[in-house]
């Protein structure tokens, strides 16, 4: 090797330990930020015009990846933001059952109701007992309102989200225009895009939490971003994402839906719908658990306007509501609009603070003279009131679109209902818990693949130290043989 040979050897050397001190000191100082991963040198030996290896050349530097665990983590994520979103959507309407033991659900309300009257009926003439059957009546009526509000303002909120949700992917796929523009030049012209490929995978991670997708690599480090369901989202350019929000809610009350690209993805009529992410996690709180719920207590609230009500004495077959309206007018049950559990209502005709008599809880008449049931006004009579309280037990047909049983008594059916949404709060709880162990471990063996371990670089450090010292060692040697060759020369 000549002398000339060696000296070039020994500068590249010299210029590429010095390449990796500062990658590895980059890869010490990012080794706590998340998503950042291992950098390395890429090296190559360098031959003279003779084919003589003459030192080492920097081709660049890359990172660590590991598509398929990344892919994993993108679509774990996604999973798990849906279903912690209905989960939490879930606890809130769990709010209409609150503690067992304080009885506050529509269930309990309605044993309290079936145990007034049977009290009641136990001693028709007594004011006190009365009374209390007229409360416990306000009582439920009050509770369906209330759930029917609550349910109401989940779905609000679930749709206030959506907008919400719908803005921060519309950012991201922005951000993700900006890096994959930079990743794609650089690549292009050689310069080092390593961070900005970081960036990226995390800009693609947050998109992941709010929608499913997937992604596609392509030349130059290009990449295009389809939702779960196939949609284009991000292809050199972000896909336009809307979505226009609805301020007020009752049960028949519809959401927008969500389109990208223009087609819907979410919520009424999606074409090709969306499966994960925290979008989907809204619109199934939004259009299917909430309105599910709704319709469970609008059947409650329906069978409880059937059950008392009123059968004409003079023409037997007519009935009318009794003891609870569902609209401003008496009308026959067959007819309740949906919705009906926020308008059900104490019938003004049984209640003394407005006008009307507490006896014809127990005699009828509420809906009319010819509905009387006690025409003669007889103090002990109980028939009517023991005719309500059978009624909580009397089979009777429900909607068979609400998940439960539909050949069910009133008093099962909301004890049913009840069941249905803690089951489902049990069930979802179950999936979230095992989904973020999912995320967990496999964030975690991404980490382990393509993240930074301090104790290795430190000893790189150390190896790069000593080839660093050997080089310069070669150089000194170098140097003296060329003193040597020019003393010669003198």
């Amino acid at each position: 090797m000549s002398l000339s040979v060696a000296l070039q050897v020994a500068q590249s050397a010299l210029a590429a330990r010095q390449t990796e001190s500062s990658v590895i000191a980059r890869n010490i100082a990012g080794a706590q930020e998340p998503g950042f991963s291992k950098k390395s040198v890429q090296l190559s030996t360098m031959y003279t015009s003779s084919g003589q290896a003459g030192g080492l050349r920097v081709n660049g530097i890359a990172r660590l990846s590991d598509s398929a665990l990344y892919s994993s983590l993108l679509s774990s994520t996604s999973v798990g933001t849906s279903q912690q979103t209905v989960l939490d959507g879930m606890t809130r309407l769990a709010e209409t059952i609150g503690d067992t033991e304080l009885e506050t659900s529509p269930a309990a309300k309605l044993g309290q109701l079936k145990l007034s009257l049977q009290n009641y009926a136990s001693d028709p003439n007594n004011v006190v007992m009365a009374q209390d059957a007229l409360l416990n009546a306000k009582n439920m009526a009050d509770s369906l309102r209330s759930s029917t509000e609550l349910v109401q303002d989940v779905r609000a909120t679930a749709d206030a989200d959506m907008a919400t949700s719908v803005r921060e992917i519309n950012s991201l796929l922005g951000k993700l225009e900006d890096l994959n523009s930079v990743i794609v030049k650089g690549t292009q012209s050689g310069a080092d895009v390593t961070d900005a490929l970081d960036r990226r995978d995390q800009v693609l991670l947050s998109l992941s939490e709010e929608i499913g997708i997937s992604t596609l690599s392509r030349a130059n480090g290009d990449v295009v971003v389809y939702t779960d369901s196939g949609v284009t989202l991000f292809e050199t350019t972000a896909r336009s994402v809307t979505f226009a929000p609805t301020i007020t809610y009752d049960a028949n009350t519809s959401g927008n839906a969500v389109i990208v690209d223009g087609v819907p993805v979410a919520g009424p009529g999606a074409v090709m719908p969306i499966s994960s992410g925290r979008l989907h996690g809204l619109a199934e709180l939004r259009d299917d658990t909430a309105v599910t719920y709704q319709d469970q207590l609008d059947e409650i609230a329906r069978g409880l306007i059937e059950a008392f009500q009123e059968e004409d004495q003079t023409t037997p077959g007519v009935f009318q509501q009794g003891l609870f309206l569902g609209t401003g007018t008496p009308i026959p049950p067959s007819t309740v609009p949906s919705g009906i559990a926020a308008d059900i209502r104490v019938n003004p005709n049984a209640d003394p603070d407005q006008g009307g008599s507490l006896d014809a809880i127990r005699d009828g008449g509420l809906a009319g003279a010819a509905f009387n049931y006690n025409p003669a006004g007889n103090a002990g009579f109980s028939d009517r009131l023991q005719e309500l309280v059978t009624a909580f037990d009397t089979p009777r047909t429900f909607a068979s679109s609400v998940e439960l049983d539909p050949d069910a008594s009133l008093s099962s059916f909301a004890a049913s209902s009840v069941s249905w949404l803690e089951s489902g709060r049990k069930t979802m709880t179950s999936n979230v818990e095992i989904q973020s162990v999912i995320v967990g471990r496999t964030a975690e063996n991404l980490n382990n693949t393509t993240g930074v371990n301090i104790d290795e670089e430190m000893t790189l450090l150390l190896e790069i130290e000593r080839a660093y010292s050997a080089a310069s060692r070669l150089i000194t040697a170098v140097d003296s043989m060329l003193d040597d060759l020019l003393m010669a020369t003198r």
